[in-house]
């Protein structure tokens, strides 16, 4: 069950330390190769690909209900296999760092451009990777 805590953990450590080294040294300015891969600062005041703009208070509550099912599960995830585990791990932590800028800020700090796709942060990859994790695990198994 460490595996759990660990994946959680490194993610919302992973995505705390990019957004606060992002805040202190991207804020006005751009770096990368525009078209394919760019860091500049965004507030995001909604969730994935903008969706729920200025939601914060449903966003917010949102995630702690993730975060309390995560949680009031425990029992279950621990007897889960591997790549529940992964995933919940990798969704929790995700969660939990988007959870953090909606207190702080109001909003979430994003940073990645790729160009065609909406800007987004490591909590928003780790969240994607997580439900593609549980998703591939559960049709493998079948």
């Amino acid at each position: 069950m460490r595996r759990f805590w660990l994946v959680g953990f490194t993610v919302l450590l992973a995505d705390q330390l990019s957004k606060l080294l992002v805040f202190r040294s991207l804020l006005g300015k751009t770096v990368g190769l525009p078209g394919l891969l760019t860091l500049h600062y965004v507030r995001n005041s909604g969730a994935a690909f903008g969706f729920f703009g200025n939601w914060t208070p449903f966003l917010i509550v949102l995630s702690l209900v993730l975060v309390t099912l995560v949680f009031a599960g425990y029992n279950r995830i621990k007897a889960a296999p591997v790549y529940w585990q992964w995933g919940i791990g990798l969704l929790l932590g995700g969660a939990v760092g988007n959870l953090i800028d909606r207190l702080r800020f109001g909003y979430v700090i994003d940073f990645i451009d790729i160009g065609f796709w909406p800007v987004f942060n490591l909590a928003d990859t780790a969240i994607v990777c997580g439900v593609a994790v549980i998703a591939c695990g559960v049709l493998r198994e079948k």
